[in-house]
């Protein structure tokens, strides 16, 4: 009887702790003292277990991912309602995107923890604000697992890798969306359509005192009353919330293998990341970047109190970060420019008070030359100039609409899966429309994510009469995708689709000319026509190396006459001026 009684006790026992850590939901990271992040698949029914128990907490399956796995959203409200439409009319909406790098797990353990703590109320619960989480966007990379490709990061024991499961960095991807990963995450943001935007993340390049750094969306590229607002107080109460925790915050150090003393400048993230095509909603968008060579747990822990310091502050600015948001919208309806690209405005500056380690270069035992090595047993606190003031580089005179053919059904369906609005042309007709010509562009010598992408684009305007067909595509600015259509379609656009080679296809002449049969036509052509005999006669005598170059003489004659294909470097999409910028 007593043996059995033990025996009782012991079952009993067991199914206690058993109950205890099931109604805690402890995590993997917990349960290993902060060494370890969970595999994909245990992260995934972490969340449906959460949701089965608390009806604050719903898991959704989303698009499917280059991995041939869905894509989750997990959404935590306090009142239980889960349809957006319905939930912006009352709270604001705060995104958090997990293991877009998924060697960079911080994230995905820190958002776990969160919900969890929200759903048992073991933190405040928010009324004014709905959490929406994606737990793993890169669930390639996330089944990708191993211990050693994190080079000189500190912990987890075991991660995820950078690249998906076609080896793409997955945050250069959300405008070219080459990725099923991309084309998911653009049905996700355009259902949640979030005010507040943060996407997880481990940095390096350099060492510092730091675990926590952030990384805000550049302000100046936001409408005025906007970007003020995130330059001058969220990111200023981002930073009080987390230092009266203990925990200080500094931006990003963008700096690669030197000593940040001699100052930086803020990262500019263009579209082709995560913030920066977020911010062309106008959604509040910043990466956290904790520190790589901290311990795993510290780095957690930080990402943890960062985002409930965020969400503390959405519920108190809710109904400012709204007003602003729809305000920004609007202001864009009576712009007449737009800056397509920026450049550093070296006449304004900030000064941060970095706490860093001194840094010398000593003579490297490995290759003999200078390396640059960190002292942590020389602490500082020293003013640094940090450069995170922009100014317009390029822009652009805004249309009031944009015509595409219907032939380039590629770049409309990637316009389609960002809820761009456009109408078909009912019947064939003309209409006057400005043109681009490409002038120049450069062409990366590597492969850079799929593409050979193109930089420094320039382009001449004029303006023609263009027959456009039936079925045939125009797309009118007014509306709430104007920046997106905008940093897309104008080719000098950094990260315009003709950048990303969409419209390669433009680039080779496809039509030419027999020299032995062009060579009577071309006698024909400078004979006939004297201004042209003029320009041909000066460009011989000004330039030697198309003196010397018979093939160039007869290819310049070819180009200026009527046998030249009118499609080559013609760029093949339209712009429909606004009445008052026309000439």
């Amino acid at each position: 009887m007593k043996r059995f009684f033990i025996f009782f006790l012991i079952i009993v026992a067991c199914q206690n702790q058993e109950q205890e850590e099931k109604e805690s939901f402890l995590t993997l990271f917990e349960s290993s003292k902060g060494t370890e992040t969970p595999e994909y698949q245990e992260v995934i029914d972490f969340y449906i277990e959460l949701a089965r128990e608390f009806p604050e907490i719903n898991i959704k399956t989303m698009g499917e991912t280059d991995s041939g796995l869905p894509l989750h959203i997990v959404t935590f409200n306090d009142d239980g309602e889960f349809n957006f439409s319905k939930i912006r009319e009352r709270k604001a909406i705060l995104l958090v995107n997990n293991g877009i790098h998924p060697g960079e797990s911080d994230g995905i353990d820190a958002t776990m923890l969160f919900f969890r703590d929200l759903a048992t109320n073991k933190v405040k619960i928010p009324k004014r604000t709905v959490i929406v989480t994606i737990p793993v966007y890169n669930i390639g990379g996330a089944l990708n697992r191993n211990s050693t490709s994190r080079t000189n990061q500190n912990g987890p024991l075991e991660y995820g890798f950078r690249g998906n499961a076609r080896n793409y960095d997955l945050n250069r991807d959300f405008i070219k969306n080459d990725t099923k990963n991309a084309k998911a995450f653009a049905e996700i943001f355009h259902l949640v359509q979030p005010d507040v935007f943060i996407d997880n993340h481990v940095s390096n390049g350099a060492d510092y005192q730091y675990t926590l750094t952030h990384l805000f969306t550049q302000h100046n590229k936001l409408n005025g009353n906007l970007g003020a607002y995130l330059h001058t107080s969220l990111m200023t109460k981002l930073e009080d919330s987390l230092a009266s925790k203990n925990w200080d915050i500094t931006p990003y150090v963008n700096v690669f293998n030197r000593t940040p003393e001699s100052g930086f400048s803020q990262f500019m993230d263009y579209p082709r990341y995560s913030t920066g095509y977020t911010t062309l909603w106008n959604t509040f968008g910043m990466m956290v970047e904790t520190h790589m060579l901290k311990p795993y747990k510290q780095r957690v822990e930080g990402t943890y109190e960062l985002m409930k310091s965020m969400v503390d502050i959405i519920e108190e600015d809710k109904d400012t970060i709204k007003t602003l948001r729809d305000e920004a919208f609007k202001a864009y309806s009576n712009k007449k420019t737009y800056p397509l690209d920026w450049e550093i405005d070296t006449t304004q500056s900030s000064i941060l008070k970095f706490k860093g380690f001194e840094g010398e270069n000593i003579k490297s035992e490995v290759t003999q030359f200078n390396r640059l090595k960190y002292n942590r047993d020389q602490p500082f606190t020293k003013d640094v100039v940090y450069q995170n003031y922009f100014k317009p580089k390029k822009e652009i005179q805004i249309p009031e609409a944009y015509v595409i053919p219907q032939g380039w059904w590629n770049v409309i369906n990637h316009l389609s899966q960002n809820m761009v609005e456009m109408t078909q042309i009912e019947s064939d007709t003309t209409i006057q429309v400005q043109t681009y010509s490409i002038e120049n562009y450069q062409t990366r010598t590597a492969a850079y994510e799929g593409h050979y992408q193109h930089f420094n684009t320039t382009v001449s305007p004029s303006s023609e009469t263009i027959a456009f067909r039936k079925g045939d595509i125009i797309i009118y600015t007014n509306q709430r995708a104007i920046r997106y259509l905008i940093e897309t379609l104008e080719p000098e656009a950094p990260d315009s689709f003709f950048n990303w080679n969409f419209f390669d296809t433009i680039l080779q002449q496809k039509e030419g000319f027999s020299p032995y049969v062009f060579e009577d036509i071309a006698k024909e052509l400078l004979e006939n026509d004297a201004d042209l005999k003029q320009r041909f006669e000066t460009k011989l005598a000004e330039e030697e190396a198309f003196a010397n170059n018979w093939y160039s003489q007869l290819d310049w004659i070819h180009k200026q006459s009527e046998h030249y294909e009118k499609a080559h470097l013609k760029y093949p999409v339209f712009r429909i001026l606004k009445a008052d910028s026309e000439n």
